[in-house]
């Protein structure tokens, strides 16, 4: 029963121990992730450096690094309090184990005593002569030699639970060194981020001295945002009406599906429903419209970074990249057009059955419309400008419905 209860506890300990590794390896992975991103934000600006930088770029930038660095160290507070929970676990494992082993050694110290009373052969014997019926003599031998195996086992019992207490020490011992090197990384990010405040600070109140020319920096960057998205709105439409058409005039009269007869939703084919169902199974896994960078705003409304009553809205993702880098497509479909923004850059529409992705600010583009693309496929040169921010806009759409971009690529 005693072993029974001992692996029960071996197993209970390896189990919970795996289960919060598991964790610690997640949370591991995502703070590499965003030290990454923080090394490019930094990595991509001194390639900047030289340029020179409008109010709302500076105010931009510090702002996607506070961020960045504002998630680190949640990220790293989280390690800290798992590692503490982990630590007052084993720190009650271990006293109760101790408990255990107090009692087991005590117990065997007793058994080793009576053994050593009746450790002649000739005590063993005489119990066994003495017996008044060969039953009695034949129970009393397997008393004795069950009283031989419980000896061995009680020895085995304690010798495991040294192990598995030497282990639980060892694995404590670990995570007081991972906790203090936690602790005292989170401080360095607290310093670095109490420094980028301070900075912020500085920008916003050198901004506000020039609040107009903020406002209109703002009111131009807004413009040409809504100028896109009103684009890319008809083009959807356009390539939604043209396809439905197409499938239409393909389709033969008898028993052909009754076309919608809108240009908000694909009519599709066969082959246009087994790829819409394929992108859809890779939602969460499709790859980066770029091959290095990071994510400097995200989908949705978000407050102004220096009049937080100041509402603005991104129907997409903006991705920062390197110098000289391109888009590419995040998923194999078809090209559905070459959208040229009057006033502004280029933009490839690839379609994927009843989905859509669409990469803007590119300078120089690679295909036709048309063209069938796999995964990976360059698209266009993403445009640099005099800032030397090399900035692309990501959109995903199923017909003509805004889709969040963040949701759809791996983490």
């Amino acid at each position: 029963m005693h072993r029974i209860v001992l692996y029960l506890l071996i197993l209970s300990f390896a189990g919970a121990f795996a289960q919060t590794s598991q964790k610690q390896k997640q949370l591991e992975r995502q703070k590499k992730a965003l030290l990454e991103q923080i090394r490019e934000m930094s990595a991509l600006r001194s390639q900047q450096a030289q340029e020179r930088k409008s109010l709302a770029t500076q105010i931009e930038e510090i702002s996607e690094k506070i961020s960045a660095r504002t998630q680190l160290i949640r990220l790293t507070n989280h390690q800290a309090n798992l590692l503490s929970r982990q630590i007052k676990e084993h720190q009650d494992q271990i006293g109760s184990l101790k408990k255990e082993l107090e009692a087991l050694k005590k117990n065997y110290a007793a058994v080793i005593e009576q053994s050593y009373k009746t450790r002649a052969p000739q005590s063993r014997w005489l119990l066994l002569l003495a017996s008044e019926s060969f039953v009695q003599g034949y129970k009393r031998l397997k008393y004795l030699q069950q009283y031989g195996q419980y000896r061995k086992q009680q020895a085995q019992e304690i010798q495991e639970k040294n192990t598995l207490l030497q282990q639980l020490s060892d694995s404590l011992s670990a995570q007081y060194t991972h906790q203090r090197k936690i602790v005292e990384e989170n401080q360095k990010e607290q310093n670095r981020l109490s420094q980028e405040r301070r900075t912020q600070e500085e920008l916003v109140a050198s901004i506000k001295k020039k609040e107009s020319e903020y406002a209109n920096e703002i009111k131009k960057k807004q413009a040409q945002a809504n100028k896109i998205d009103k684009e890319i709105d008809r083009l959807i439409r356009l390539a939604i009406a043209e396809a439905n058409k197409k499938t239409k005039a393909k389709t033969p009269a008898k028993g052909a599906p009754t076309s919608k007869g809108s240009d908000k939703t694909f009519d599709l084919t066969p082959e246009g429903q087994a790829l819409s169902s394929d992108f859809e199974a890779n939602k969460g896994k499709l790859i980066w419209p770029i091959e290095r960078g990071y994510k400097s705003q995200g989908f949705g409304t978000y407050d102004d970074p220096v009049y937080p009553d100041l509402k603005h809205y991104n129907n997409g993702i903006t991705l920062m990249a390197p110098r000289n880098s391109d888009a590419r497509a995040v998923f194999s479909g078809e090209v559905s057009a070459i959208i040229s923004v009057p006033g502004g850059n280029k933009a490839v529409q690839v379609r994927h059955g009843n989905y859509i992705t669409i990469y803007y600010n590119l300078i120089q583009v690679y295909v036709n419309k048309g063209q069938k693309v796999a995964a990976k496929t360059p698209l266009g040169k993403i445009f640099t400008d005099s800032e030397g921010r090399t900035e692309m806009k990501f959109f995903v759409y199923k017909n003509t419905n805004k889709l969040n971009p963040e949701h759809w690529l791996r983490e």
